[in-house]
């Protein structure tokens, strides 16, 4: 006789009396349903094989196109900066002679401007600053636009093009509501009626003498700029039309400190900002 019991398992468990006269041993059999191991084996088998994705390799770009991209971002990178950081110039004048070179023959000076310290502050007597020339010192010249100008910059840089002929470079010797006159019996600048220290001055191996003219006060928002050559520098003396105090510049047209010599190599380093009032202190 035999006794078979089904569970969920779906597992058999048989008991077989052993042959002769003696007693039932029993003895047991284990079975596992073939469904669940087929699938079960099945399953493994899929885990195991590997899985090939159907998306292509990504193309590499074409070398032409990756130079694209980086010029591009260069050419982004260079306008942010020279907009609001920094700036490279080069002014062709003998004006500032001999703190910088701009003379004929010579290798114009390219100096870096800094923008900075102007967004915080306004500039102050011996700052060296580049700025735009209002229409009085222009002859009526309009700047060029943003992108022509920035390009014409760039290229002056390199000697491709002549600078944009709108900006100019000079010293601040008076700022707003000061008066500025010249000159006293030992051929100084006066300002507020006290005379200057002005070391920087060069008067090409000459007598150190200047041409005179009348006290002019510096109206507000504007600052009196003259050339460090002074006697052979056109600035706010000789730019006052219709009447003397329209030759000082205003604030908003500065660009920029000049603050380093960058090119030629040989003349590499710092501009002084000496301040003219009170002793350079």
């Amino acid at each position: 006789m035999s006794h078979r019991v089904n569970d969920d398992s779906s597992s058999t468990w048989e008991t077989t009396p052993p042959a002769g006269d003696g007693p039932a041993e029993p003895t047991s059999r284990f079975k596992t349903s073939g469904s669940r191991s087929s699938r079960s084996s099945s399953s493994h088998e899929e885990e195991a094989t590997p899985r090939f994705s159907k998306k292509k390799a990504k193309k590499k770009q074409p070398f032409w196109k990756e130079l694209l991209v980086i010029f591009s971002v260069a050419l982004l990178l260079t306008v942010v900066i020279q907009t609001f950081v920094a700036r490279v110039f080069v002014i062709p004048s003998a004006s500032m002679e001999s703190t910088l070179h701009g003379c004929t023959g010579c290798v114009n000076d390219k100096v870096l401007v800094e923008k900075i310290t102007y967004l915080f502050s306004d500039p102050r007597p011996g700052d060296v600053v580049v700025f735009r020339g209002p229409p009085n010192w222009t002859g009526g010249k309009q700047p060029p636009s943003f992108v022509v100008g920035t390009l014409q910059d760039l290229g002056s840089m390199v000697n491709l093009s002549e600078p944009s002929g709108t900006d100019f470079i000079k010293r601040v010797i008076a700022v707003g509501g000061q008066t500025v006159e010249c000159c006293d019996d030992q051929g100084r600048v006066l300002v507020d009626g006290k005379p200057l220290d002005e070391p920087y001055l060069n008067f090409g191996g000459g007598v150190p003498q200047q041409d005179s003219f009348e006290k002019v006060t510096v109206p507000a928002g504007k600052l009196w700029v003259m050339g460090d050559n002074r006697n052979n520098s056109s600035d706010s003396r000789k730019h006052g039309d219709p009447t003397p105090a329209d030759g000082a510049i205003p604030v908003e047209n500065v660009v920029g400190k000049a603050r380093v010599i960058v090119i030629p190599v040989s003349r590499w380093g710092g501009i002084s900002d000496h301040n003219p009032q009170t002793g350079g202190k």
